[in-house]
């Protein structure tokens, strides 16, 4: 399954499908793709269980089967818990800085206009540039 959703185009089916049913020839439309190389993402969603389909007259309708999609929810849970601590750590650390920051206020800092670099490296006036070995 994690393979099916590792391909953009396949994850932008998906994403389609979960506003409600379509048929192939839509998915085309809205994709941009050739509809063979539709045909060929829809049968690996179709393989890997995240879509199905049903035949309607002529089309064939698609749609989503979200059910093994809380597989990858389940995966991702202690991904989602470990950044969401990152972010409060953060959140705790800005905050801090900003309590700081009012009790201890910064003298205002003199502006200093930019100055640039020499980009001279070597004396251009001799032979070989200045550089040893060069003359």
């Amino acid at each position: 399954m994690y393979a099916a959703l590792a391909d953009p185009h396949r994850r932008r089916i998906m994403d389609l499908l979960r506003q409600g049913e379509l048929p192939a020839g839509a998915l085309v439309d809205q994709l941009k793709l050739s509809q063979p190389g539709v045909s060929k993402h829809l049968k690996v969603l179709r393989e890997a269980g995240l879509v199905e389909v049903q035949p309607r007259g002529k089309e064939r309708i698609y749609r989503l089967r979200a059910g093994p999609l809380s597989e990858v929810d389940a995966w991702l849970a202690p991904y989602r818990a470990y950044w969401n601590e990152r972010l409060d750590d953060l959140e705790a650390h800005l905050d801090q800085g900003e309590n700081h920051h009012e009790q201890h206020p910064s003298p205002p800092r003199p502006h200093r206009a930019p100055t640039r670099p020499n980009r001279r490296t070597h004396d251009e006036g001799t032979p070989g540039g200045g550089i040893p070995g060069m003359d």
